[in-house]
């Protein structure tokens, strides 16, 4: 239990952090809000943890799957928010576009390996 509030606290402090940066200079916020922190600091506890090469390279694979989603999550949240629609919205339809964009990435990714 004590790993677990470690882990919570410290990701929390690492998303405080990146969003103090982002209220004093948006540019820099948006820099460090997409380097892979989250990945790294998921990585580093799976390795503290003992995970098998096996898991971790699995772990990494499923990160470099669920970029192409991402990016188009930002870019048509961006493209909303540019419009003028507002925030609840923009964020209601981006992230509906992010569901359909991974659901179909799945699918597809099944239909490759068949």
């Amino acid at each position: 239990m004590t790993a677990f509030l470690v882990k919570v606290l410290s990701s929390a402090l690492v998303i405080g952090l990146v969003t103090e940066v982002a209220r004093r200079s948006p540019s820099l916020g948006g820099v460090l809000s997409a380097l892979p922190i989250v990945s790294l600091i998921s990585f580093a506890w799976l390795v503290k943890q003992g995970s098998e090469r096996a898991e971790l390279s699995t772990f990494l694979k499923s990160v470099l799957l669920g970029l192409p989603a991402t990016f188009l999550l930002l870019a048509v949240l961006y493209g909303l928010i540019r419009l003028g629609i507002p925030i609840f919205y923009s964020i209601l339809g981006a992230t509906s576009f992010f569901i359909a964009c991974w659901y179909i990435q799945r699918h597809l990714q099944q239909w490759w390996q068949t």
